[in-house]
């Protein structure tokens, strides 16, 4: 695939995300933390499909490390949403 295409992938997956966060009111980031945190497997999903679709070695390293960084975004996201869960817990 020619970089083209790639960067057609990009910006399509730059601007579902901006539509996606921009459309959560800032009162309702809290209690939708853990489902923005799923939508951001939509990250981890267009940086496979880039990686995979990728021709030159120097555009499959980069594919992988911005599927390391989308999973980091994920994972890290689940933690704090898990500590701001067990805040709300009975200590009985």
């Amino acid at each position: 695939m020619n970089i083209g295409i790639l960067l057609v992938i990009f910006i399509a997956a730059t601007l579902v995300g901006y539509k996606l966060i921009s459309d959560v009111p800032s009162l309702l980031h809290t209690p939708l933390m853990s489902g923005m945190n799923a939508l951001s497997g939509v990250t981890v999903l267009g940086a496979i499909v880039a990686t995979a679709a990728a021709v030159m070695l120097s555009s499959k390293i980069l594919g992988c490390i911005a599927i390391v960084l989308a999973m980091v975004n994920v994972v890290g996201g689940f933690m704090v949403t898990d500590r701001m869960l067990r805040m709300f817990k009975s200590k009985g």
